[in-house]
């Protein structure tokens, strides 16, 4: 008898990180206040990365504390997904393990294309039942942790998403790091110094306890445009 063949798992979509950071590698202040620090250019190249994906992620308190919607802007960055076969609008991810998200986030108050939300059984009944009430589908993704790989082929099997963008925070792209799953990475390095022991970079949480173990990734661009250096590194 032949072996029965099995259905290919999806793979995961291609995972961009896009992120600003201080010459001293931190994304927020040392009070964690997320505020604008870089130039019209920067916020430029955010939109046109957007207009390159199927999906933009965030994670619950990148969501909570700026007032951001996640979606593609003005009609000039909307039809360049449309030249390129996309949707108008592309489709909006959160991430909270815990269900933590705030309902009066801005990314809630402008419902032109899906939001979905992941997290994990960590949320509990309750916080489940509002998330529900907010985001057009709640994908649970584990029992107290993400699992990144099987959301991520789960938003391609389901969504069709073979593009992600994902916008931080820290906690978030540091998940992505750990897990494999950034295939490029974008930096913008504004020439400003934070400071601060405990104030956030662009891949907190666990991080990697070996040298050997590090994700590796190869410099293929950097221009500079005014004060900023634009950056793009590719996974080794």
């Amino acid at each position: 008898m032949n072996p029965k063949s099995k259905t290919p798992k999806p793979k995961p979509p291609f995972v961009l990180v896009n992120m600003a950071m201080t010459a001293d590698g931190k994304i927020a202040t040392a009070n964690r206040a997320v505020s604008s620090f870089t130039s019209v250019r920067d916020h430029e190249h955010l939109l046109a990365l957007r207009a390159t994906a199927d999906a933009v992620m965030a994670g619950a308190r990148t969501v909570d504390s700026a007032p951001i919607n996640l979606g593609p802007g003005p009609t000039g960055f909307r039809r360049q997904r449309l030249k390129r076969g996309l949707a108008e609008y592309n489709l909006r991810v959160i991430v909270s393990r815990s269900g933590s998200v705030n309902p009066r986030a801005k990314v809630f108050q402008h419902r032109f294309s899906p939001i979905i939300i992941l997290t994990t059984r960590r949320a509990g009944a309750g916080r489940l039942k509002r998330l529900r009430a907010l985001a057009d589908e709640v994908k649970i993704c584990g029992r107290k942790e993400i699992n990144f790989r099987t959301a991520l082929r789960w938003l391609r099997e389901q969504w069709r998403v073979k593009r992600l963008l994902c916008e931080g925070g820290g906690e978030l792209n540091g998940a992505l790091f750990r897990a494999g799953l950034v295939n490029e990475l974008h930096l913008t390095i504004c020439p400003k110094i934070f400071g601060g022991r405990r104030t956030p970079t662009i891949a907190d949480g666990y991080g990697f306890s070996r040298l050997a173990a590090a994700e590796r990734f190869r410099i293929k661009s950097i221009r500079q445009i005014g004060l900023e250096l634009f950056t793009v590194s590719t996974r080794d």
